[in-house]
């Protein structure tokens, strides 16, 4: 990784994905997760501060990003439930069948080239009675926004570390073998509106 991506970066999301707006919407789901943990994209560990130690015995924390793992070791040292780091990304998850009682999914699923894999693997170390809970942006519900997302796309992706503004999230949790069992939708506030469009919710195994 060059100085940008392994430097800069690191920064720019830690900043941007832990304004208030989103760091509200992490408060709905994390807290809701229990027994072994898998997050993937675990970033600057964001969410660290928001599991709740009665009812979560660990946390895998995938993240191939060496400055994001760099970012994050002030808040693993002090997380209140055991964490284990994880060098690879959501395409190889190096944990057995059926292991995760919970999978966290906040802002990520945007990001992984091969999402459709990286599903797959979730899907296979989840498990049958586990859940998964999403909080991701994605493609936004009016035509006009989307129309500025898939034309700014290309050019966001550089920038932004591989992000993707126009992913349909519930069509890819569904056409991965997950059953969405609860979803909203909102645009988030003080966000520019083609990163803007939230979902947020659980899936289980279909």
């Amino acid at each position: 990784m060059g100085f940008y991506e392994n430097r800069i970066l690191p920064a720019l999301i830690d900043k941007g994905c832990g304004g208030p707006p989103v760091m509200r919407q992490r408060e709905k789901l994390v807290p809701r997760a229990s027994g072994r943990v898998l997050e993937v994209g675990m970033g600057s560990g964001l969410n660290l501060d928001l599991y709740d130690p009665q009812k979560v015995e660990l946390v895998w924390g995938l993240e191939p990003s060496e400055g994001m793992r760099r970012k994050a070791e002030e808040r693993v040292s002090q997380a209140r439930v055991n964490v284990e780091l994880i060098d690879l990304p959501g395409e190889e998850i190096p944990l057995e069948d059926n292991s995760a009682d919970t999978i966290v999914l906040t802002f990520t699923l945007c990001t992984i080239p091969d999402f459709k894999v990286a599903l797959e693997q979730m899907r296979r170390v989840l498990k049958p009675d586990g859940q998964m809970l999403f909080c991701e942006h994605g493609l936004a519900s009016d035509p006009s926004t989307q129309k500025w997302q898939k034309r700014i796309n290309p050019v966001w992706k550089k920038i932004a570390g591989g992000c993707n503004l126009n992913r349909d999230i519930p069509a890819c949790l569904e056409n991965s073998g997950f059953q969405i069992r609860e979803l909203e939708t909102m645009y988030l506030p003080n966000t520019p509106r083609i990163a803007a469009f939230n979902y947020w919710g659980e899936a289980i195994i279909r």
